[in-house]
């Protein structure tokens, strides 16, 4: 299992994998505090769309830059569907798009996912190099979000998925991933990733599908954090009413 190494930055509790943390990428898993937001989205809110006073989150938002040293970030409306984005190599300014919850590009700005239990999976390609970022829910792992990432990252840029390292960020764990409908929601074939009666071991699912996109075993990690359990993040299975934390990484030297 990944140890995440806890890094402050800027008064922000920021953590990266060790496996991702040479090279030309640069990252950063932010937990929830460290912000300006109130409650009870209290405090490194980064999401627009869930109540949350928008000057707040861009100021958080700006935070988050700071602490990686980065000047650009590109975010997307989240949908729990399996559409990529490629992000322009020469993209300057922060946007965030509707209907994407995958984000690739050999640029320098920064992919931002926004979480609160779901996965955010990070792809690296170091030879390349170029980058992916997935936002996998339960509906994006049924529509295979990261195998698709990884698809598009080889017809985008020539990625080789056997050269990829991935990295998925804490996220509900299989301690809390009851699914009480789970014959209707999950195909048959995840069944057998049912840890004990409705609990789903949502993580091993995505490393599955990592490997069924051509990526080798040692060149995945795990968090291992349930997100839930641990109130350093956001968790809507947790509170329902509340912010966003982030994952975020960059191609350092791509500007």
């Amino acid at each position: 299992m990944e140890h995440l190494l806890i890094c402050p930055g800027h008064g922000l509790e920021m953590s990266r994998f060790q496996s991702l943390n040479a090279g030309a990428l640069v990252h950063g898993v932010f937990g929830r505090h460290g912000g300006l937001s109130r409650a009870p989205y209290d405090s490194l809110n980064v999401s627009f769309g869930v109540g949350d006073d928008p000057e707040l989150v861009r100021a958080n938002r700006t935070r988050l830059k700071q602490a990686l040293a980065i000047t650009t970030l590109v975010s997307a409306r989240q949908v729990h569907g399996d559409r990529v984005l490629v992000v322009d190599a020469g993209q300057a300014e922060d946007i965030e798009v509707d209907g994407y919850d995958a984000l690739i590009t050999k640029g320098g700005a920064g992919l931002m996912i926004q979480q609160a239990d779901c996965q955010a999976v990070i792809i690296h390609d170091p030879a390349t190099p170029a980058l992916g970022l997935a936002h996998a829910g339960w509906r994006g792992s049924v529509a295979d979000i990261v195998g698709v990432t990884v698809r598009a990252m080889d017809a985008a840029f020539g990625s080789t998925p056997d050269q990829l390292l991935a990295a998925i960020s804490p996220a509900l764990g299989p301690c809390c991933a009851e699914f009480v409908n789970y014959r209707q929601e999950l195909p048959s074939w995840m069944h057998e990733f049912q840890i004990r009666p409705n609990y789903f071991d949502f993580p091993a699912i995505t490393n599955h599908q990592l490997l069924a996109a051509g990526l080798r075993r040692e060149n995945i990690s795990k968090a291992g954090v349930c997100t839930r359990c641990n109130s350093a993040y956001y968790s809507y299975r947790r509170s329902r009413i509340t912010g966003r934390f982030a994952t975020v990484a960059a191609l350092r030297g791509s500007y």
